[in-house]
């Protein structure tokens, strides 16, 4: 493989010449040589091939170290084959930094741990791929201690990447105020690196432990410390350059602190010890509104004087854009009055002191000539929390906006002084006018650092000169202010161009020759930060970017009708990247593989379409990372840009098997609509035939297939009938589980809806939402399912009769699918409108429950989280008297037929097992778990020794046994069961069902081919 280099290290050039690096045998030696996962497939390349930024490079290869003489091994087998290194922390740096033609050193797998935390001296030591929250919790619970940079995306961040790019955050200013500073820099004590040499270091304050490497330093700082103090900005979040200011006496010559935010140029972190700072016992949040975001900013410095932990702004067109994307409808309703905001957080050793110091705040503001006109003082945790998500969701609610262009970084972090940070904003929006550009620009005001995400056009090549253009006098007017290019997101390819302007010819070659120091064979990293690539070199879309036109199932709507820019929407933020909490992403969560991610799987999808080395449709590598994509649809609602992996995945399913066979399971189970009718005619020997029925369709032994009920829902209610005829008229959706299995809940279901006074009534015949059919991506059958609905039920859609649901995943069908699907069919448009979850519906209708004294652990299925949500569950068994727990469980793992699959079991557990069954487990015997879904209640039945029930059964409890409920424990085994049979079946259908057993043992028992992985 050719590789860019410079043409010789001491020259001033970026890597525009090639050097050839024999990539099979550097694969070959690090696969002997490590214990470490070698990646370096197509498809691992294009996972790796691009961050948070607007630009895009193929790696050579991804390294995943297991240990640090992983690393150091690997470092030596590049340098002997004379390959560039590129340390790579989450992959969310937005200015391109973390791609480059390099071995991709990804540490966040294995080496994420925390090795030491030391309350006394205030020190933990950490590994580069740990996760800032993963220190920040147990410092926080064991020493009421904390780490003051965090970065919006602390779930997800690792300390390598922080210090790689000098990161900061909204509490900073609390580390100013009360700890080593605002920076990264400030909050590193020491650091252990590997330079590409091989040599090993631990370097802090005084010393790298490298007597020559002191000697040039020193030497270095010598010459240029006197134009270091007078080019050096001083002020809170100077973030672009080499921080050779910290290697001046009055700075101790900390040489950690020099190496941080040196974006991985310079060196391989392996270990670092940093500082930690008191956490207040109390935070109040104070929320004040100006007419302007202007005004707002015009006020920072006053509320400096009182020493907030924390000090953001907010303005009217982040606000604006929340809206438009939906993104925290109900956090933005929170804001007080006003048009720029100032969100304040205040700590203290109890409530009163923490209120007291924002009362005191007010009371000044409230005195001055421009007091605010919105004044709000939370104290309530969870609604503090859903005001920071306003201000962190600046990101993604800033990207894809109806009706305005698409967005896009390159000038996201500028700052100046916070004492000019009013005019900077003025003449910021100014510039941008003349220029048609637009965003929202709100961030750490509080430290006079400005985020924002404008409508560039980098398509053309006009667009792009234009953007240029745009930098330069953006550029000139941050530094006119006494500002810095970049003051939190570093400078990689996007702001590197621009560094001379701001420090001048004399101190770019004091950057030069401290690189050279560390990295004289400039390997590391380059062409970011010094010598670097131009600003408008490896854009990921560019000039010539025209991604082909495919024809797909699905509309795309928000899409412009565009699979590949569905794909592209995926901006890197990487959400899905976090380990705790939420749906998104939950194969992630257990495996810790960047292909398990929704970025992930967006990016392959993106490459597969405008890359070279994946087959459109038939790619294998793209295949295998959907495989384990649970179609949750976690991302639809926690994806902060609305990234649609399950309609993603379907439709890419559809292409790849286009004229294929597909694997047994996906008919077994994708079918089961028709299985189960036929099953429904004997179902006693359908259940007996099970283990056949296990092995055809490669059921994992450890599953247990659900049993099929003795009579269908719909054949129970044509013979019962309703018991409120005078009610109004509800259509009762029978969907497969409910119908075919879970006959009790449909039941319940029934009589839930007839206390609550209305008419169910259940559509004969055979008609299915095919639900299945999408999680194998069978759409032509998919579209059929769903014209056949529309045509069955098309006078009671128009007639606006409501359609309720008991089983989530089929509601969602008519929720969602159904809208992608058909966007422009009006009777499409009104059956999603009118289609309720169960307790939504009777939520909203003011049912009055019965009573019921008992506690309960109550699940969210992953479709009910993604259309509706599970507040009205909640509020119903609150309003019966059931004292409800909500664990934040995210996917049981379970995922419709997913985890019966055997290659999927492992994982499936895995993802139950993190907090659900647990949960379950330690719940008391005599409380109830509740949950809507079919098949969270399967995983809960096969992995526990308690039975889930859905609410409809817990309102049958109540009503059965009264307030009490049944005694003793496992009260789901009281709750009534399925209907049985009174009629005898056919025997034909027998026979005919004893056949196709038959025929399934023969189809079990044909030779099978195990496939191989493609991504080792």
């Amino acid at each position: 493989m050719k590789v860019p280099t410079k043409p010789d290290p001491r020259t001033a050039t970026p890597p525009v010449a090639t050097e050839e690096v024999d990539v099979r045998s550097l694969q070959h030696d690090l696969r002997r040589s490590t214990e470490a996962e070698i990646r370096f497939t197509a498809g691992d390349r294009a996972l790796y091939a691009t961050g948070g930024s607007n630009y895009r490079m193929l790696p050579i290869g991804v390294v995943i170290p297991r240990s640090l003489d992983d690393v150091i091994e690997t470092v030596r087998v590049c340098r002997e084959h004379r390959a560039p290194l590129l340390p790579r922390g989450g992959g969310t740096s937005l200015a391109g930094q973390c791609c480059n033609v390099a071995v991709v050193l990804d540490f966040s797998k294995y080496l994420n741990q925390v090795l030491e935390i030391d309350p006394a001296p205030k020190l933990a030591r950490v590994q580069p791929g740990l996760i800032l929250d993963h220190l920040r919790d147990p410092a926080e619970q064991q020493h009421q201690l904390t780490f003051g940079p965090d970065p919006s995306t602390h779930d997800h961040c690792t300390f390598g990447g922080m210090i790689g790019n000098n990161s900061c955050g909204v509490r900073s200013v609390m580390a100013q105020f009360d700890g080593p500073g605002p920076r990264m820099s400030h909050n590193v004590y020491e650091l252990d690196v590997l330079l590409y040499d091989g040599r090993r270091l631990r370097v802090g304050k005084g010393t790298s432990g490298d007597e020559e490497i002191d000697r040039r330093l020193i030497d270095l700082r010598d010459r240029y410390g006197a134009l270091v103090r007078e080019r050096y900005p001083d002020i809170p979040r100077r973030v672009s350059g080499y921080n050779l200011d910290d290697l001046l006496p009055e700075k101790d010559f900390n040489i950690a602190a020099a190496l941080t935010g040196t974006e991985g140029t310079c060196v391989t972190i392996l270990e670092a010890t940093v500082h930690l700072i008191p956490s207040p016992k109390h935070r109040s949040l104070l929320v004040l509104g100006w007419n302007s975001e202007y005004e707002a900013a015009d006020h920072v410095m006053t509320v400096l004087e009182h020493k907030p932990t924390g000090l953001e702004g907010v303005d009217h067109v982040l606000v604006e854009d929340m809206k438009a994307v939906g993104l925290h409808p109900e956090n933005v309703e929170l804001m007080p009055e006003g048009r720029g905001w100032l969100v304040i957080e205040f700590g203290g050793a109890d409530k009163e002191e923490a209120e007291g110091k924002a009362h005191d705040l007010v009371r000044e503001l409230k005195k001055s000539s421009h007091p605010p006109e919105g004044v709000k003082l939370f104290d309530d945790p969870e609604q503090e929390e859903q005001v920071w998500k306003v201000r962190e969701a600046g990101l993604g609610a800033t990207a894809f906006i109806p009706g305005k262009p698409e967005t896009y970084e390159g000038w996201e972090d500028s700052a100046v002084p916070p004492e000019r940070l009013g005019e900077y904003l003025r003449r910021l929006r100014k510039l941008a006018g003349k220029y048609q550009y637009d965003s929202a620009l709100y961030g750490h005001y509080g430290q006079g650092c400005v985020h924002a995400r404008w409508n560039f056009d980098l398509k053309s090549e006009p667009g792009i000169k234009k953007f240029r253009s745009f930098l330069d006098e953006a550029s000139d007017l941050v530094l006119e202010l006494g500002g810095s290019l970049s003051g939190e997101h570093g400078d990689g390819e996007s702001r590197a161009e621009l560094l001379p302007k701001m420090f001048g010819p004399e101190l770019i070659d004091a950057f030069r020759e401290f690189k050279s120091i560390w990295d004289p064979d400039w390997k590391m990293n380059p062409g970011k930060v010094v010598d670097a690539y131009r600003i408008t070199d490896n854009l990921r879309l560019g000039p010539n970017y025209a991604p082909p036109r495919l024809k797909t199932h699905f509309a795309f709507e928000k899409d412009h009708g565009s699979f590949e820019h569905a794909a592209l929407r995926c901006v890197g933020i990487g959400n899905c990247r976090h380990t705790n909490g939420g749906v998104m992403c939950p194969s992630y969560m257990v495996t810790r593989e960047e292909k398990h991610t929704t970025r992930g799987r967006a990016r392959l999808l993106w490459e597969m379409v405008n890359g070279e080395e994946l087959e459109l449709w038939r790619s294998e590598e793209v295949l295998e990372a959907l495989d384990l994509c649970l179609s949750c649809k976690g991302c639809t609602k926690d994806c902060p840009v609305s990234v649609d992996m399950p309609t993603l995945k379907a439709e890419f399913l559809s292409h790849h098997y286009q004229g294929r066979l597909r694997p047994r399971h996906a008919y077994a189970f994708g079918r089961i609509d028709q299985a189960a009718r036929l099953a429904s005619k004997a179902p006693g020997l359908a259940n007996l035939l099970a283990p056949v029925a296990k092995r055809a369709a490669d059921v994992h032994p450890d599953r247990h297939l659900p049993e099929f009920a003795p009579l269908t829902l719909r054949d129970w209610y044509a013979r019962r009938g309703t018991h409120n005829p005078a009610g109004r008229k509800v259509i009762l959706w029978a969907d497969t589980f409910t119908n075919h299995f879970h006959t009790d809940v449909g039941v319940a279901t029934v009589e839930a809806l007839e206390d609550a006074g209305f008419r169910a009534v259940i559509p004969q015949g055979h008609l299915c939402c095919g639900r299945p059919l999408y999680d194998y991506g069978m759409l032509d059958l998919a579209a059929r399912y769903l014209e056949r609905v529309l045509e069955a039920l098309r006078d009671e859609i128009r007639a606006g009769t409501p359609v309720v649901g008991a089983e989530p995943s089929c509601v969602a069908v008519f929720k969602d699918e159904l809208r992608k699907m058909r966007p422009q069919d009006q009777d499409a448009t009104r059956l999603a409108q009118q289609t309720y979850h169960l307790a939504e519906f009777l939520q909203e209708e003011g049912y009055h429950p019965p009573p019921l004294q008992r506690k309960a652990v109550l699940h969210e299925h992953c479709h009910q989280h993604a259309t509706g949500g599970i507040d009205a569950d909640k509020k119903l068994l609150e309003a019966m008297g059931v004292e409800v727990e909500v664990p934040d469980s995210g996917c049981c793992g379970m995922a419709g037929a997913w985890g019966y699959e055997k290659a999927h079991y492992d994982v499936s557990i895995a993802c139950g097992e993190r907090v659900l069954l647990p949960k379950v487990r330690g719940a008391s015997l005599d409380s109830l778990v509740v949950s809507a879904g079919f098949s969270c209640r399967s995983q809960i039945e096969q992995a526990t020794e308690r039975r889930a029930l859905h609410l409809a059964q817990v309102i049958q409890l109540a009503r059965d046994y009264g307030a009490e409920g049944p005694a003793g424990p496992f009260p789901e085994r009281a709750a009534a069961g399925k209907p049985s049979a009174s009629t005898r079946r056919r025997t034909a259908a027998i026979a005919a069902l004893t056949a196709t057993g038959l025929a399934g043992v023969a189809y079990a028992s044909r030779p099978r081919r195990t496939p191989k992985s493609v991504w080792r």
